[in-house]
């Protein structure tokens, strides 16, 4: 499989020890309308993550398709100036992906066209959303509970794509004795989406526990359109392990990221060159400490660029505990990082780490986001007794309710 080249230990931990290569052809192009994604990688959107600047870092790594985070299509269509920025993008960057949000099949309809219009390659509907403040008021991941309102989404965006491909994401359902994701697949597959995408946990769940990849290879067996497997995939070996065990399409990548957007580079080590006929290869060990303190200031400088410095370094507080996860002795720094207001006071604790520190192997499974909390799923009252109801519940409407929503969403 890799031939001529030489063997060296495999950085991993011990659930990926002996999973093979890519071998070649094994796995396809991720094919999308006629977008053609390879590695079958996507960045996934997480509010307050994944913005141009962070993105541009994980395509300067590898390849794949790299998603915006959350866009409300209300806040958008406005003209709300930080929702504008978020969804903004560079000539660089391509394809460019966004993932907006609404409920309403209208706005939808509207920003898909706004998108397409300037250019967009891919637009994904984001239904699955566990934050409170979105789903008690009918939103996120409530969405699949009615299935005749799901269609109507789907719907909308795909008559005004114009050719443009537009997904789904979905979660598993509401908790587990409310399950939606097969629902999901069929109005997805029925409505013209070019995907679905399951994060294999409920909304009750978070982030918590393991993901049921189970749930992702049944979901793959039920319907004829692509889907993308989301959760657990911390390290790349992870990513071929899910596609070998569900059958799915492509992978979505989400906190294994996180502080790591080499990890894009592992994947497309793993998986190899397709259009060449190649097999995967044997990633490289990770950036030792010094290497990673150069990753961050380059991601620093590019929020600041992005946002301005004030809020760019504010945003940076939240990465600097991810990039040094793990690494001995880095938790008596965090305070200090986390307090930092310019490039300045940025420059000046990185300044101490150890270069040389290595990569420790106990930080590659550890989550570098959202608590290991579950919750009792909010929804408006008396939802669940009118699931053949297709109305749109209400959404922001107002600049101040969509700056309160985005908060919430980032919050969450």
């Amino acid at each position: 499989m890799n031939e001529g080249r030489p063997e060296r230990a495999r950085f991993s931990s011990a659930a990926n020890r002996d999973v093979p290569l890519a071998g070649p052809g094994e796995f396809r192009p991720l094919a999308l309308g006629s977008l053609r994604v390879w590695p079958p990688v996507v960045l996934a959107p997480m509010a307050g993550v994944t913005n141009y600047p962070f993105r541009a870092l994980c395509r300067g790594f590898g390849a794949g398709l790299f998603v915006s985070e959350m866009i409300t299509a209300r806040g958008f269509l406005m003209g709300n100036s930080r929702t504008i920025l978020l969804a903004s993008s560079r000539a660089d960057e391509s394809p460019r992906s966004v993932q907006i949000y609404s409920s309403d099949p209208v706005d939808i309809g509207e920003m898909v066209a706004r998108l397409v219009d300037q250019g967009v390659h891919h637009v994904d509907l984001n239904l699955g959303c566990p934050v409170p403040k979105v789903t008690a008021s009918g939103g996120g991941s409530a969405i699949p509970v009615k299935p005749k309102l799901m269609a109507r989404l789907v719907r909308a965006m795909a008559k005004r794509a114009n050719g443009v491909p537009v997904t789904v994401k979905v979660r598993k359902g509401i908790d587990d004795s409310l399950l939606t994701f097969r629902d999901a697949g069929r109005v997805a597959s029925e409505e013209g989406a070019s995907a679905i995408g399951l994060h294999a946990r409920t909304a009750a769940q978070l982030y918590h526990g393991e993901a049921d990849w189970n749930a992702i290879g049944e979901l793959k067996s039920a319907v004829s359109i692509p889907v993308l497997g989301n959760g657990d995939i911390w390290e790349a070996f992870d990513a071929l392990r899910m596609m070998r065990a569900t059958g799915c399409d492509g992978v979505i990548v989400g906190r294994g990221c996180l502080g790591r957007p080499w990890l894009f580079r592992e994947l497309a080590d793993v998986f190899g060159d397709a259009s060449s006929g190649l097999g995967g290869r044997e990633p490289g060990p990770p950036p030792r400490l010094g290497e990673i303190a150069g990753i961050m200031r380059r991601h620093a400088a590019a929020l600041a660029e992005f946002f301005g410095e004030k809020v760019g370094v504010q945003q940076m507080r939240k990465w600097t505990s991810w990039y040094t996860k793990g690494f001995p002795g880095s938790a008596a720094l965090r305070d200090r990082l986390h307090r930092i207001e310019t490039l300045a006071d940025l420059d000046a604790l990185l300044a101490v780490l150890d270069p040389d520190a290595e990569f420790p192997e106990s930080a590659l499974r550890v989550s570098r986001a959202k608590g290991g909390r579950t919750q009792r799923v909010s929804l408006p009252h008396g939802y669940l007794a009118q699931r053949d109801d297709d109305t749109p519940p209400r959404s922001p409407h107002s600049l101040a309710e969509i700056e309160a929503w985005e908060r919430a969403l980032n919050s969450g």
